[in-house]
C-alpha cells in the first residue's frame, strides 16, 4: 500500500499537460475568466503611456518650488488647466504652473506635482506652501511596464487582475488552453438516478453530482456518463467509451476487493497499467490509477464508492492532476496550513487520516472546527460547508483542543 505522498508523486508524474500547440483555442477577453493562458502576452504600449500626475494639484518645475514654505511660499502663474484625457498645450516656463488632475498628462517643462492640499490658489496664481520632493507624484512613462517585454507569462490562470491588464493592453482576443474533458460515471447495482423512486436497499447516486461540481470548479468540462451496473460487459463498454472521449476519467465504486468490484479486472483486460491500487489514507484507501497503451487515451481514476471518500480522494489526488493537465505551469499541489484545532481530533493512527470541517478566523488566528457527527466515509450529510480537512499523520492518534494541526485548505479549483 502506497503512502499518500508517494501516490501524489506517481499521479503528478503520470499527468501530461495539454499541448501548447494542439490543445488551444482563441477566446474573446470577456470569455477568458478562469481560463489558462497558452501563450505569453506582450504589448506595444508602455504603462503608463505617458508621464502623468498621481495626484490632484499643480504641475511645476522643481527648481521653482524646492525652497517653498508657509512663511515664504513660491508664487506661480497658472497658465493652463489639465484634466484627465486632455492634451496639454503649454510648456511650463520659470515661474509658471498648470492646474492638473489625477491621471492627466504632465505638460512639457514640468517635472514635479505639488498636491493641492499644500497650496493656496488666488485667481490665476498659486501659492506653494510646502516644498515637494523632486519628481514627486509624477508617474513616468513605462515605469510600470516597458513595451515589447513580457506582460503576462503562459500557464497562468486568468482572474480579474489579469483580465484588467489584458483589457488595458487592448488585447481583445487571446489564446488559451482548451478545457480538459473529464468523463464521470458511477458503478453499482444499488444506485439509482435522482428522479427515480427509492426502493429498499437502494441509494441515490450523489457521487456523480459531487464530482461534476468539483470538475467544473477546476475549469474543466465534465462529461456525465451516468450509472453503470455491476456488470463486466457494461463496465468494459463504459470504460472503453470514456477513455476514448476524455482526457481524464473518474469512476466511483467498484475498486475494492468485493465480489462485485470489477473495475481493476476490466482495466487489466484492456491492457491498462495499474499504477495505484490502494493508499494509506482514511477515508479513501481503495484508489485505482491507471494508464492505457493507446496514444492520447485518458488517465483513469477509480475512486471509492463512499461519498466522503470520493470527496477526500478528489481533493487530495484528482484536483492536483486536473490542475497540471489544464496547462497551469506551477502550483498544482494542495495548500496546507498549520492552524489551531478547536476540537479534539482522533484517529486509529494506521493510515493518514483526513477529518472534515471548517476554518474560522478567531482573534486573528485560524482555527479548525471539526464537523459534528460521525466521520464515517458513508456520512454525506456533515460534509456540507466543509472548507478544510484536518490531517493526522500515521502514528498520530490524538490532537488535543488548542493544539496545532495541519489542514488542507479547500478552494474552488
Amino acid at each position: 500500500m502506497l503512502s499518500v505522498s508517494d501516490a501524489e508523486a506517481i499521479i503528478l508524474n503520470l499527468v501530461q499537460p495539454l499541448d501548447d500547440q494542439r490543445d488551444t483555442e482563441v477566446v474573446d477577453l470577456l470569455a477568458a475568466d478562469s481560463r489558462i493562458l497558452a501563450r505569453p502576452i506582450t504589448s506595444s504600449l508602455d504603462f503608463p503611456h505617458w508621464d502623468n500626475s498621481a495626484m490632484d494639484g499643480y504641475a511645476a518645475r522643481y527648481e521653482d518650488v524646492q525652497h517653498s514654505s508657509t512663511e515664504k511660499p513660491a508664487v506661480l502663474e497658472i497658465v493652463e488647466e489639465i484634466p484627465a484625457g486632455y492634451q496639454p498645450k503649454s510648456t511650463i516656463q520659470t515661474g509658471q504652473a498648470a492646474r492638473i488632475f489625477t491621471g492627466a498628462v504632465l505638460p512639457a517643462g514640468a517635472d514635479t506635482i505639488v498636491m493641492q492640499e499644500k497650496t493656496r490658489q488666488e485667481d490665476k496664481r498659486v501659492f506653494i506652501l510646502d516644498a515637494p520632493k523632486p519628481q514627486e507624484f509624477v508617474r513616468h512613462k513605462a515605469a510600470f511596464y516597458q513595451a515589447g517585454t513580457q506582460l503576462l507569462p503562459a500557464g497562468i490562470k486568468l482572474n480579474a487582475p489579469e483580465i484588467a491588464v489584458l483589457a488595458a493592453a487592448q488585447c481583445s482576443q487571446l489564446r488559451v488552453y482548451r478545457r480538459p474533458r473529464v468523463a464521470i460515471f458511477s458503478t453499482g447495482d444499488e444506485l439509482l438516478a435522482i428522479d427515480q423512486p427509492l426502493q429498499p436497499g437502494q441509494i441515490v447516486d450523489s457521487n456523480q453530482y459531487a464530482i461534476a461540481a468539483l470538475v467544473r470548479q477546476t475549469g474543466a468540462e465534465p462529461l456525465i456518463l451516468g450509472i453503470v451496473k455491476d456488470d463486466p460487459v457494461a463496465l468494459e463498454m463504459s470504460i472503453t467509451h470514456a477513455i476514448a472521449i476524455a482526457d481524464l476519467v473518474i469512476s466511483s465504486g467498484g475498486v475494492s476487493v468485493g465480489d462485485y468490484d470489477y473495475v481493476d479486472k476490466i482495466l487489466e483486460s484492456l491492457q491498462a497499467k495499474i499504477h495505484i491500487r490502494a493508499v494509506q489514507i482514511t477515508p479513501g484507501k481503495p484508489l485505482t490509477v491507471a494508464t492505457f497503451p493507446t496514444q492520447n487515451s485518458a488517465l483513469y481514476f477509480g475512486l471509492p464508492g463512499n461519498p466522503a471518500a470520493v470527496l477526500v480522494t478528489f481533493w487530495r489526488f484528482v484536483l492536483p492532476a486536473i490542475k497540471k493537465l489544464s496547462g497551469i505551469s506551477e502550483g498544482w499541489g494542495p495548500v496546507f496550513l498549520k492552524v489551531r484545532s478547536h476540537d479534539e481530533l482522533r484517529s486509529h493512527g494506521q493510515r493518514e487520516t483526513y477529518l472534515w470541517g471548517k476554518l474560522h478566523l478567531i482573534d486573528g488566528v485560524h482555527e479548525f472546527h471539526k464537523a459534528g457527527g460521525s466521520h464515517s466515509s458513508g456520512n454525506l450529510i456533515n460534509l456540507a460547508q466543509t472548507n478544510a480537512l484536518a490531517v493526522l499523520p500515521i502514528g498520530k492518534t490524538l490532537i488535543s483542543p488548542q493544539e496545532e494541526v495541519l489542514v488542507l485548505q479547500l478552494s474552488n479549483g
